[in-house]
């Protein structure tokens, strides 16, 4: 069993096509008609009642639960586990415009948005707990963690890093076919991969926005004056001080 684990709004659909095209050859060729949220589905959104536990071989599942809240048998080092985390600042905007344009559960400002991530008030924010955690129990799991940024700056690279990590071994032109169609701009069109039909079903007309909206790095630039960032700076060095994992928060930093 393969499991991508992440905290929220890391690029969750992205990942859900790229396991897909990954290792289904009908979806990588287009002649399947199953959505992804099928494909690598939610463990705690069993939306159409499955048994998960009669899913065929591979069994892709996604998970935004803590590291505590897993199934135990994940802790046999069997199941793969590849956490993907994305720098806070990008993952907080992301989050903001999801819950006001799509969820359509916020009507305040960012300010007042960020205050609340901030102070773990806003649904799955614990963003500082949920990868901490991760990161000093990950003796118990075999896991690997994957930069978002990474991947938008080598995405070849990176899916060829999956892939080993995974076993899982794709031809040249197969790996030609992943890349090209994971990426964010033909992933935004493609109604199997974008969630434009799951935001219609779950949230009504009335959306104003899509899952897939930028998926670019250092958007907080667009949305944070200066004394917020500098606010936000203090907390994390405060709540993340000597954390090994690295971020990259601009999208020309190396």
């Amino acid at each position: 069993m393969q499991m991508k684990c992440k905290e929220t709004k890391p690029g969750t659909v992205w990942f859900q096509q790229l396991l897909s095209l990954i290792y289904f050859e009908e979806h990588r060729k287009g002649t399947g008609k199953l959505e992804t949220m099928d494909r690598v589905p939610f463990f705690k959104y069993n939306c159409q009642k499955v048994d998960f536990g009669e899913r065929p071989s591979p069994c892709l599942f996604s998970t935004h639960l803590s590291y505590y809240l897993v199934p135990s048998g994940l802790k046999n080092k069997k199941a793969k586990i590849i956490y993907v985390y994305r720098n806070p600042k990008d993952v907080m905007c992301s989050y903001f415009h999801f819950a006001k344009n799509v969820m359509l559960k916020f009507t305040s400002t960012f300010e007042e948005f960020m205050k609340q991530f901030l102070n773990r008030r806003v649904l799955e924010s614990l963003w500082c707990d949920h990868i901490r955690g991760w990161y000093e129990h990950k003796s118990l799991f075999n896991i690997q963690f994957l930069m978002y940024e990474e991947m938008k700056k080598d995405l070849r690279g990176s899916v060829l890093k999956i892939c080993k990590f995974l076993g899982k071994e794709v031809s040249e032109e197969d790996m030609d076919a992943v890349v090209r169609q994971v990426t964010f701009e033909n992933m935004k069109y493609d109604p199997l991969a974008n969630y434009d039909n799951i935001i219609t079903t779950e949230y009504g007309m009335n959306v104003k926005g899509h899952f897939l909206r930028k998926g670019t790095i250092g958007d907080w630039k667009n949305h944070m004056t200066v004394e917020q960032n500098e606010r936000f700076d203090k907390i994390f060095q405060r709540e993340m001080k000597d954390f090994p994992l690295k971020f990259i928060w601009d999208v020309n930093e190396d």
